[in-house]
């Protein structure tokens, strides 16, 4: 129905559906998933065959600095733990979020740390 007015939130979570239906990971490329609080960022890899988690950073484990900054280090973070499991290779899902901000800079991080997408 047109005029019913979505949320932010809703209209985030039905984009990050519509990409969930393309993107999926598995073992050998599992799937770099962000999610993004107005403080802190979070980056998960998950091997959606088997319904795993097999690493996890968040910002909410750095030190001060700006919110952009604490991306990157997250992006790299990330990218050392899949290395000592042996991953090179990710599937990148956004969530729904512009690829700008501290969404890129978690990409770019992860791509510096030696991650390919």
């Amino acid at each position: 129905m047109p005029g019913i007015a979505k949320s932010r939130e809703q209209k985030r979570t039905r984009r990050h559906l519509r990409v969930r239906k393309k993107v999926s990971g598995t073992s050998e490329r599992p799937r770099l998933v962000i999610f993004r609080s107005l403080k802190h960022i979070t980056a998960q890899l998950v091997d959606d065959v088997s319904r795993r988690t097999l690493a996890t950073v968040s910002s909410t484990d750095l030190e001060t600095g700006k919110k952009t900054q604490k991306s990157l280090e997250v992006g790299k973070r990330i990218a050392a733990r899949a290395k000592d499991a042996g991953i090179t290779k990710v599937v990148f899902d956004r969530a729904g979020y512009k690829y700008h901000g501290r969404v890129k800079a978690v990409a770019d991080g992860a791509r510096e740390g030696g991650l390919e997408f």
